[in-house]
């Protein structure tokens, strides 16, 4: 193990001069989760519903802002058909039929809001909680790595047609449509039968696809997850929700950028939940070899953990990792803040630490604060090498113990919380230029 980080520590040596001091975690001159994030969503009264949506919608239509939509059980859209929402529009999903939003493969979605004006998916319920309603599937053409080159979503769904639950295909560069300022509240229906929905599924979604600007919050399953495909993800917020914030699986090819997850150990689960779970498959027989294994490179995340008694919570068991990364899958982080986690990051204990895997699993220039140990193996209690290869200066990694209210600029706002990194009074943005901000102005 020795000889093999001593080899990977040379080279990439070579490349650490170049690795000029960057901006870690969110960034932006502004805090963009100001207008359209929710960070209270219960409290919000959203207005009885005035259209009812049901069954399968088979031709092009527009929702409008001046309504509000009831999803009645499991809608699906087909037929190649294109469903637009407009600005502002508000979906409620039904409590009592579990509804939830499918756009079937070759069918867009073009939700398009703006940053005054979000596009709203919630709960139909006046006391909302998580699980209230299914969720949100957008499934597409691109390639996934099971044998044959489709498969069918496994969430208990009624459609009327088979392929109405089909994704996956050759065409890496599909367009599925728009995601843009959404926010999806209080999804993730269980079931007896395959668990919770997630809020946002993405499956087998092509790289044309623009999703930007979505906030999925108190999901009782995962906030997003992505299944196969190859696409962007620009500016995602997850927020307190029961299971894996970002999850990614079947040869996902994903980059993930500008991105925050925030977790509660008294809400988040911590049985085998993370803000990031990467896998390649859930049974290695079902995966093709020959087909790509998942890959993610994630750049500017913040992934926090938010505790008013970190180390107690820790002890009793509510606390665990960040990340996690299982076999046969290469996941890059940069530039991104880990703070308040049991250890940083979990890897598999199948994976094994030799060059070739060590050199598809990075963590550079990134900022580990308040974590209860840093990179460690599964299964593994003498993880020194780990954590002397990953602190290396080839990595250019940083450590810290300060608490939120140092390390944030103000991550206890009740409206807007700003979660940018605040290291000796200088905020992130996006120029070149530093302001410094006195902790009293925030």
């Amino acid at each position: 193990m020795k000889n093999h980080i001593t080899t990977l520590l040379i080279f990439l040596f070579v490349f650490s001069n170049s690795f000029a001091q960057q901006e870690k975690g969110i960034i932006g001159y502004d805090n963009w989760l100001d207008s359209w994030t929710e960070f209270k969503p219960s409290r919000i009264d959203y207005g009885e519903p005035t259209q009812i949506l049901s069954g399968n919608i088979t031709e092009n239509t527009t929702l409008n802002k001046r309504n509000v939509y009831l999803l009645l059980g499991d809608v699906f859209v087909t037929n190649n058909a294109t469903l637009v929402i407009e600005p502002g529009t508000v979906i409620l999903g039904d409590f009592k039929s579990k509804g939830s939003l499918t756009i079937s493969r070759g069918s867009k979605i073009i939700a398009e809001g703006t940053q005054t004006d979000p596009i709203i998916f919630t709960s139909n319920k006046s006391v909302k909680k998580p699980g209230d309603w299914g969720g949100v599937f957008v499934l597409g053409e691109a390639p996934i790595n099971t044998y044959g080159s489709e498969a069918s979503l496994n969430f208990g769904l009624k459609p009327t047609d088979f392929n109405n639950i089909s994704y996956g295909g050759e065409n890496t560069e599909s367009n599925s449509g728009i995601l843009k300022y959404v926010r999806v509240e209080f999804a993730g229906k269980k079931t007896k039968a395959t668990g919770n929905f997630n809020g946002l599924t993405l499956a087998g979604v092509g790289r044309e696809t623009l999703i930007s600007d979505v906030m999925v919050s108190y999901c009782n399953g995962s906030g997003i997850s992505v299944l196969g495909g190859d696409l962007m993800l620009v500016k995602m917020v997850s927020l307190k929700n029961s299971e894996n914030d970002f999850e990614f699986n079947y040869g996902a090819h994903c980059n993930i950028v500008n991105s925050l997850a925030v977790r509660d150990p008294y809400i988040s689960s911590s049985n085998g939940s993370r803000c990031i779970h990467v896998e390649s498959y859930d049974n290695k027989e079902e995966a093709d070899p020959s087909k790509n294994t998942t890959y993610v490179d994630a750049e500017n995340l913040t992934l926090v953990n938010l505790s008013s008694d970190l180390q107690y919570d820790i002890e009793i068991g509510l606390v665990q990792e960040a990340i996690y990364v299982g076999n046969d899958v290469a996941f890059v982080i940069d530039k991104s803040v880990i703070s308040g986690f049991n250890p940083a990051v979990i890897l598999d204990s199948k994976i094994k630490l030799n060059d070739e895997n060590l050199r598809k699993i990075e963590f550079v220039r990134t900022f580990f604060n308040n974590c209860k140990g840093n990179i460690f193996q599964k299964g593994i209690t003498n993880n020194d090498d780990l954590e002397s290869w990953y602190g290396s200066r080839a990595f250019n990694n940083l450590y810290s113990k300060g608490p939120d209210a140092e390390t944030f600029i103000d991550a206890t706002h009740k409206k807007y919380p700003d979660f940018r990194l605040k290291v000796n009074k200088i905020i992130a943005s996006t120029d070149n230029s530093y302001d410094t901000t006195d902790e009293d102005d925030n």
